[in-house]
């Protein structure tokens, strides 16, 4: 029996920026699995003449039989622009539009017309300068999908970081991580671990708060007071967890030989090492939801739109980490 053939939402992200020169260009490639853009057929037809590309838009028909991804084209479940755009100059005025487009591509998601959604880069700004509270993808559409505790996950070539805490500022760190946050994030990083990366006993090292991993107490008592008791309840349950361990050798060769993932306490304590790692090749995915979410792991870099330098790296990545998610669905 012929196995079907994936098919994947795509949304630009903030319309302005490298969003739908990403798409433009990933629309180049072959890929197997049916691609449908939720955006504005003329935003991506215009972004095309300006980078010189290829691109026939088609009309996306929910009760079609899903097909590989033809080069030059791409399906599109249209959503219109709120205001003209004009590249590299964002406006408030289409944070509507870029929420509709996630709003659209959930919905398929759930309704089961699509097999996962990756997403383009927002800009947060923008969205909250429009009055809309939006702290991130990753919020958003925990709230949007009904998911109790959305967890952050960074993959890239040889390395798994995920998330205790994610859009705080720092001062807010300490008061929210509590330990009921740190077992369900645990909780779900093992879990999905287990379902979609299929890991049989997952290896997860946990990096410690403070400097040196609060220093016997010395330097922060989180540690002592919070991380090392849930860590102690889990591996009673018989999780492979190590840690807390200072996050300054946390990302050895050594350690990273031995575990699957790791866990960081706050969002710049483990993405810098991703994104050295591997910038322009990882990949966000949101873990805790009844879908699969893959995006960039860059912002909309207003200075490159339009003008063909933007690198569709991460994109692309994006877009290969789901279909190997949904493989193992």
């Amino acid at each position: 029996m012929a196995v079907r053939v994936p098919r994947l939402a795509l949304t630009p992200g903030e319309p302005a920026g490298i969003g739908p020169d990403l798409l433009v260009r990933l629309a180049q490639e072959a890929f197997p699995a049916e691609l449908v853009a939720v955006s504005d057929p003329d935003l991506l037809q215009g972004r095309a003449r300006l980078l010189g590309l290829p691109l026939v838009v088609r009309p996306f028909a929910v009760g079609a039989e899903p097909r590989a991804h033809v080069p030059g084209e791409l399906l599109c479940d249209p959503v219109p622009l709120n205001v003209p755009v004009r590249c590299g100059h964002g406006d408030p005025a289409q944070a509507p539009h870029v929420l509709a487009t996630l709003e659209r591509a959930v919905v398929g998601c759930l309704a089961g017309h699509f097999q996962a959604l990756v997403t383009g880069p927002v800009h947060k700004g923008l969205i909250n300068d429009a009055g809309i509270p939006f702290s991130g993808h990753t919020e958003w559409l925990a709230e949007r999908t009904g998911a109790a505790m959305p967890v952050m996950l960074l993959v890239a070539p040889g390395l798994r970081v995920a998330l205790v805490t994610t859009h705080l500022p720092l001062r807010a760190v300490p008061d929210a991580l509590t330990p009921a946050r740190l077992t369900s994030v645990i909780t779900i990083l093992e879990q999905d671990l287990r379902r979609r990366y299929g890991f049989e006993i997952p290896r997860i090292l946990v990096c410690g708060l403070n400097p040196h991993a609060g220093e016997g107490g010395h330097l922060g008592d989180e540690e002592l007071r919070i991380i090392t008791p849930v860590l102690d309840t889990l591996r009673a349950q018989g999780w492979s967890l190590t840690g807390p361990v200072p996050a300054d050798t946390a990302f050895t060769p050594d350690r990273l030989a031995q575990v699957d993932a790791v866990l960081a306490m706050y969002h710049d304590q483990g993405l810098p090492v991703l994104k050295a790692k591997g910038f322009g090749e990882a990949v966000n995915v949101t873990l805790g939801l009844p879908m699969v979410r893959t995006s960039v792991d860059h912002g909309t870099a207003f200075e490159l739109a339009g003008t063909g330098r933007a690198e569709v790296g991460s994109f692309r990545a994006a877009v290969h980490e789901a279909l190997r998610l949904v493989a193992r669905a």
